[in-house]
């Protein structure tokens, strides 16, 4: 019994820190419908930035999450200027595979501008494991599944109660009747890429420390659609859940499975989940059927 409560902790804790990386996506897809397939180089991004301010710089830990959100949130909205606002109109093809581009030199070009740094991040948080359910569990691994959730019922909070939130939710719904009350439909995709920079700079940051290494971030980016989808895609509270219920079931999976049907299958066990989602209820959990007047 102590064994599958261990593993059930450790799927709950992770699933947390999934779930705030998952909201990076649910934000801009949220507002303009947008699919970003470079979400893990954000997070990789945002984890290295911070990760230089430490080791290189000699900044202290809030400094070089200044530091680090400031570049992130800098080249979200260079991209998003440069790039995207030229891509409106466009097939939705030509943003996934610019997307997809991006993360491409994301993930070869970091290495090295930043080598010879190194990628790993310290919080000031005891080692010592403590006792939760009977079973140990390391206070860091519990303060990053804090801190995400805390984060991720702050951004569904954002959404629902201020004005900022519900004008990137009237534009997700109509585009046309925003602008057509005033809502500047540029400068809040804006706020939206800015908001998934600073959400994936946290992210890969909490990341990093339970890991270990910033470059594995990417490799969790992977984990995000089955999450999203599960959960439905522009669904904050589906995608909490749909986090939380994936990182449980690798977990299980890596205890109970792995052992029997070969070392690898938790890995790919979201991936089963989301081919099942899409044959049941292809728009989530949470999410709702788009109907459209013809």
């Amino acid at each position: 019994m102590s064994f599958f409560i261990s593993l059930l902790v450790d799927g709950l804790l992770a699933g947390a820190i999934y779930a705030l990386i998952a909201l990076a996506f649910v934000v801009v897809y949220k507002t303009s419908r947008m699919i970003n397939f470079a979400l893990g180089e954000w997070a990789m991004l945002g984890a290295r930035l911070v990760a230089t301010g430490l080791h290189a710089t000699g900044l202290g830990l809030a400094s070089a999450l200044g530091l680090a959100g400031a570049g992130t949130v800098g080249a979200a909205l260079g991209f998003n200027r440069l790039v995207l606002q030229r891509l409106v109109g466009r097939p939705l093809i030509s943003v996934i595979m610019v997307t997809l581009g991006l993360g491409m030199v994301m993930r070869g070009a970091t290495p090295l501008v930043l080598a010879g740094i190194p990628g790993t991040i310290a919080l000031p948080i005891p080692p010592d494991p403590i006792s939760l359910l009977g079973v140990l569990v390391f206070p860091g691994k519990l303060a990053a599944a804090a801190i995400a959730l805390l984060c991720a019922a702050a951004i569904g909070g954002f959404f629902r109660w201020s004005r900022t939130g519900l004008a990137l939710r009237a534009i997700a719904d109509d585009q046309q009747t925003a602008m057509a009350v005033g809502i500047d439909v540029d400068r809040h995709f804006a706020i939206a890429w800015a908001l998934m920079a600073a959400i994936s700079v946290l992210a890969g940051t909490l990341w990093t420390f339970v890991a270990g290494s910033g470059l594995g971030v990417v490799l969790v980016g992977l984990k995000v659609f089955p999450i999203v989808v599960v959960g439905g895609l522009d669904s904050i509270a589906g995608t909490v859940v749909a986090a939380l219920a994936i990182g449980t079931m690798e977990s299980l999976a890596a205890g109970y499975l792995d052992p029997v049907v070969g070392a690898g299958f938790s890995g790919v066990s979201s991936y089963v989940v989301l081919i099942a989602m899409l044959c049941v209820r292809p728009y989530g959990l949470f999410g709702q059927a788009d109907v459209e007047r013809i």
